[in-house]
């Protein structure tokens, strides 16, 4: 498909016209780079040299097709899609492209030039490798999507046990191996920018780098009234205030210990039971602590504050307050996201971090999680 054709979208539009939007950028850059990294390959073996098989434009799509059906035809291994075994035998691989040719440019997949290599000892983006692929998605993002009045930014884990620096290991997850990325995403789950975590700075999460990571998700919505929810390893007075001074109101749970909370929240002082609700406030910032299994502590700019009091039902059970339903309805978006993008993923435990990134990009991206949403083209 050339470029002049996916740019001209509308409601007829095939799934492949919209996933051309977001990737034939990243489709252009892998022919060269693949190509590039095969001779490389080839110029450090030796013994006499072999005709560099041509891969085009239509090869990698061609590829890029299979890895999406696979993810909807899940085997155990990859040789078993081309297996003539008549219980798992599937023609329609074969047909497409032969294995050989599919593990072929699996192999060599490639998206950055390995001469190009920092230097031992230099500093360098650790990303370097996969830089240029987010660097076009994060810009397709917005380009083709205006997002909903409420956005949520939180972290989410793509599972990867081999070797990269940057990995990451969190017990308490599900996925404990993974590269950690952030994200923004609308109520559709639709992502608006992410940022991969690159391990440079303390675990603990601390205002300074958490601000660090808000500032640059909500870099693209500045000034446009949205409203943004958060978990407790982003929140705080500090990060809300200077959220508002860019127009974006923010809502999510907190950590009493935070700098700039009020002192005798999260202390002993605020002897809470069930159903209790205690607010301090300091001009539009309110600070909700309240009680139900157990104490929640809620930060947000975008509610009036409620009233102080004891809240119980008939059955005595803790009534929610409006400012944790609120959250409750809307923190889920990047769940909702991952969840998508992991519901039909092909993805093998053993590829690089780099080709497993890009197929996590390519589920995070594909057509079936776009059907729901509004495109505007300019």
């Amino acid at each position: 498909m050339k470029n002049s054709e996916a740019l001209h979208i509308n409601k007829d539009s095939s799934p492949l016209a919209v996933l051309t939007l977001f990737f034939i950028e990243i489709f252009q850059l892998l022919v060269e780079q693949s190509i590039l990294y095969y001779q490389q390959h080839l110029d450090r073996q030796a013994g006499p040299s072999r005709r560099l098989p041509d891969i085009t434009l239509p090869d990698i799509m061609t590829f890029t097709a299979l890895a999406l059906q696979m993810g909807h035809n899940m085997k155990d291994t990859l040789h078993d899609y081309w297996s003539r075994l008549k219980q798992q035998h599937t023609p329609f691989y074969s047909e497409t492209m032969t294995r050989d040719r599919f593990l072929h440019m699996l192999r060599f997949l490639h998206f950055a030039d390995n001469s190009q290599r920092p230097e031992p000892g230099e500093e360098y983006d650790r990303l370097w490798k996969m830089q240029t692929v987010f660097d076009t998605l994060n810009q397709a993002y917005p380009k083709f999507y205006n997002p909903s009045e409420h956005l949520a930014v939180d972290k989410e884990i793509v599972k990867f046990q081999g070797r990269v620096i940057f990995r990451q290991y969190i017990p308490k997850k599900r996925k404990r191996f993974g590269i950690k990325i952030y994200k923004l995403c609308c109520e559709s789950g639709y992502t608006y920018y992410m940022r991969v975590y690159m391990g440079k700075d303390s675990c603990s999460a601390t205002d300074d780098t958490t601000a660090t990571h808000v500032r640059h998700l909500t870099c693209r919505v500045e000034s446009l009234g949205h409203k943004l929810f958060m978990d407790n390893f982003f929140s705080s007075p500090r990060i809300f205030d200077d959220l508002l001074r860019r127009k974006i109101h923010s809502c999510g749970t907190v950590w009493p210990n935070r700098k700039d909370m009020p002192s005798d929240v999260g202390t002993k002082k605020l002897k809470l039971t069930k159903g209790n609700e205690q607010v301090r406030t300091r001009g539009n910032l309110t600070v909700l602590a309240w009680k139900d299994r157990r104490d929640v502590y809620m930060l947000t700019n975008m509610d009036p504050p409620p009233e102080e009091g004891k809240f119980c039902d008939v059955s005595k059970r803790a009534v929610k307050p409006q400012i944790v339903a609120r959250y409750n309805r809307h923190m889920g978006y990047v769940d909702n996201s991952d969840r998508m993008a992991n519901s039909y993923s092909m993805c093998q435990r053993n590829f690089k971090w780099t080709t497993k990134l890009f197929f996590h990009l390519l589920d995070l991206t594909e057509p079936q999680q776009l059907d729901s949403v509004i495109f505007v083209w300019g």
